[in-house]
């Protein structure tokens, strides 16, 4: 059975194991981030509105917004479904086009990083920082 057949209840069941296994990584273990770069991460079964990850990992592709600290960041998470609206940052990553999902922003712990895609375009990254800007703070 896969993912998108079953029951929000069977998700969250599976994910809790995997999410256990993040909360033990040794902090001296933890990936090295720098804005700008797109990491594979454990985003989880979520609720509501919440974007949720996607295979038997729970995992998307995630850009690093804001490095915070060696244990978390400010991350967006991306999606290749094209979206339109002031919501949404549309950009090329590796020869795809991706959106940046900028209503979903948050932090994370650098504990759910799995795997390391590659880094934006400085102009793309502009592109995120005014849309992220005009989403939260302009008037």
């Amino acid at each position: 059975m896969d993912k998108t057949s079953k029951d929000k209840h069977t998700l969250l069941a599976e994910w809790f194991p995997l999410k256990e296994t993040k909360h033990g990584i040794e902090w001296d273990k933890l990936p090295k981030i720098s804005n700008g770069e797109v990491w594979w991460l454990a985003i989880g079964e979520n609720m509501g509105v919440e974007i949720n990850g996607k295979s038997n990992y729970f995992s998307r592709p995630v850009l690093v917004f804001k490095k915070l600290n060696h244990l978390g960041f400010m991350g967006i998470p991306l999606t290749t479904q094209t979206h339109t609206g002031s919501w949404y940052v549309n950009f090329r990553f590796q020869g795809k086009e991706v959106c940046a999902a900028l209503s979903q922003a948050r932090v994370f712990s650098t504990t759910r990083l799995y795997n390391r895609l590659g880094q934006i375009a400085e102009d793309d990254m502009a592109k995120i920082k005014d849309g992220f800007y005009e989403l939260y703070f302009a008037e």
